[in-house]
């Protein structure tokens, strides 16, 4: 994989993401979800969230490289916090 740039932030961010995949469906077939309203305008199941969570993450990332000249840890720890705010209160 010599030919990709990887950094250790971005390798770890996608292994972070397969492990939430890994986890989230494991829970949701060990206890099914429901629809909920949060502070998001539409009703969302635990999957819902995780899917826009990992996508506005993408976003926090992508615009961190291209706005800003610090350090993506940054940015990860932004995405984390927000996908812990989205879970639980989205």
């Amino acid at each position: 994989m010599e030919w990709m740039a990887w950094t250790v932030p971005t390798a770890l961010f996608f292994s972070a993401v397969v492990l939430m995949l890994i986890g989230m469906t494991i829970w949701q077939v060990a206890s099914p979800t429901l629809e909920r309203r949060g502070f998001l305008p539409i009703a969302t199941t635990r999957g819902d969230r995780l899917f826009i969570g990992l996508l506005t993450s993408a976003y926090i990332h992508l615009a961190w490289l291209g706005l800003t000249d610090y350090n993506l840890w940054w940015a990860s720890a932004i995405s984390l916090l927000w996908i812990i705010v989205l879970m639980r209160w989205g």
